[in-house]
């Protein structure tokens, strides 16, 4: 092992950089578990809601490709806000991507889990304990995959994220065909006016839809695996933004068309199988359930790429212990990373069997993690705007895309986040900001390792 070995180079390419994008943000998964979520909050105003925090999320796209143009960096926004802010917050910004990647790897795992058991054993796909056992397994065998090299994970990424895609699409396709009287007045009737919204509505609603556009960044954090390090990753992550921007506000005009509120909320976390069953006979409506198990897979070996890559950064800067700094010696990988990614996410299942519920897990996770985003993000988007503060001057499309969306972007998240965060209950925040606070034990022994 050694390390000072570098990271596999042009194991990707533009293809499989989009595939990671898009998958990191979990189409399927992500409908699945947060449009009950989004519509409970907001209810018809939801494809506003999307298209809105969409324009938002673009900002910080923008900056993020500004940022990986200057400063390639497998640390990513870890990197930029510790180079361009301050060091501290550099590493807040990293151990939040740390901590947002291990609970999601447990958020992603329960419903790949739950959609297993519904396709080999439906009668016990709701056991708690079978669920947690399955998706435990998950973890563990994606965990493989992912330390054997990022070039074998992106071939069976873009494979997977292929046929969700595709069974997305053809879903929408099918619905527009059965049901588009339906989708036509749902259109002419809901209202896209800002003045639609409440500042409190808007608040709530965002913050759940900043869940439905994370996770594209992960391009950025394997930008140093891909060629043109500089360029590809970029335009990797504008490409999975506007793919999932427009299945995002697709299938939710579907789901309010063809089920309703009602319906939405009483589908729950099966909205997708709810829209299939009522457009395919069975058993054909459960290719629904295998694009939501492909997406979250997909998301969880995503996860572990980010969060493997972004403490390999941090080691490699000196500011986390060097061992998480080595590289397998044949596959170029963070392994022992990645290792500590899988072990953390199956210790948090298995402490999730002493919770009541599942779904309360499952909320509160979207939740907290909708906090982590709008910090992490909005740092990130104001490191760019400070970077290019003297620049951008010089080209009015730069001013533009670098400084004033992004720091209008970063604004907008932070403050719906803080005006949601009071309305949240204490579970919640203490797994929303109770982790970020925990990051300041390490950011002090930080300074012991720098010493040293």
């Amino acid at each position: 092992m050694s390390v000072e070995a570098s990271l596999r180079k042009d194991a990707l390419g533009l293809v499989q950089s989009v595939a990671i994008g898009v998958a990191g943000t979990a189409p399927a998964y992500t409908i699945a578990v947060s449009t009950s979520v989004l519509v409970g909050a907001v209810g018809v105003l939801a494809p506003a809601m999307l298209l809105y925090c969409g324009l938002i999320m673009a900002g910080i796209t923008l900056a993020f490709v500004h940022l990986n143009r200057a400063f390639a960096d497998a640390g990513a926004s870890y990197a930029w806000v510790g180079r361009i802010l301050h060091r501290d917050l550099g590493f807040l910004c990293g151990w939040t991507v740390l901590v947002t990647s291990v609970l999601f790897t447990v958020s992603a795992t329960i419903p790949a889990a739950t959609a297993t058991l519904l396709l080999v054993a439906p009668g016990r796909a709701d056991e708690k304990q079978a669920v947690i056992g399955v998706a435990a397994a998950w973890i563990v065998a994606i965990t493989l995959l992912e330390v054997r090299g990022v070039r074998q994970a992106a071939i069976v990424q873009t494979v997977m994220t292929a046929i969700e895609i595709a069974v997305l699409a053809g879903i929408l396709v099918l619905a527009s065909f059965r049901f588009g009287p339906e989708i036509g007045t749902l259109l002419s009737s809901i209202s896209l006016a800002p003045s639609s919204f409440s500042l409190e509505t808007f608040a709530a609603g965002a913050v759940i839809a900043v869940f439905f556009f994370w996770g594209w960044d992960v391009t950025l954090n394997a930008s140093e695996e891909t060629r043109n390090a500089h360029r590809v990753p970029g335009v990797a992550a504008m490409i999975s933004m506007a793919i999932i921007a427009l299945a995002f506000m697709a299938f939710m005009l579907v789901a309010l068309a063809i089920l309703g509120e009602p319906g939405i909320q009483s589908a729950g976390a099966n909205v997708i199988f709810a829209i299939a069953d009522r457009l395919l006979p069975r058993p054909w409506s459960y290719v629904a359930v295998l694009a939501v198990m492909l997406s979250s897979v997909g998301s969880l070996q995503v996860s572990l790429l980010q969060f493997a890559r972004t403490l390999f950064a941090q080691s490699r800067a000196g500011e986390m212990h060097p061992r998480w700094a080595r590289l397998h010696e044949r596959w170029q990988t963070p392994h022992l990373a990645t290792w500590l990614n899988g072990a953390l996410g199956v210790a948090l299942l298995l402490l999730a069997l002493l919770l009541p519920s599942i779904d309360d897990l499952l909320k509160a996770s979207i939740n907290a993690i909708g906090l982590e985003i709008a910090f992490y993000y909005g740092l990130a988007a104001i490191a760019c705007a400070w970077h290019f503060r003297k620049t951008a001057f010089r080209s009015p499309v730069l001013l533009f895309t670098a400084v004033v969306w992004p720091m209008s972007s970063a604004l907008a998240l932070w403050v719906t986040a803080g005006l949601t965060a009071c309305d949240m209950d204490a579970f919640t925040l203490s797994v929303g900001i109770g982790a970020l606070l925990v990051g300041v034990v390490p950011m002090a022994l930080r300074y012991r390792l720098l010493r040293n």
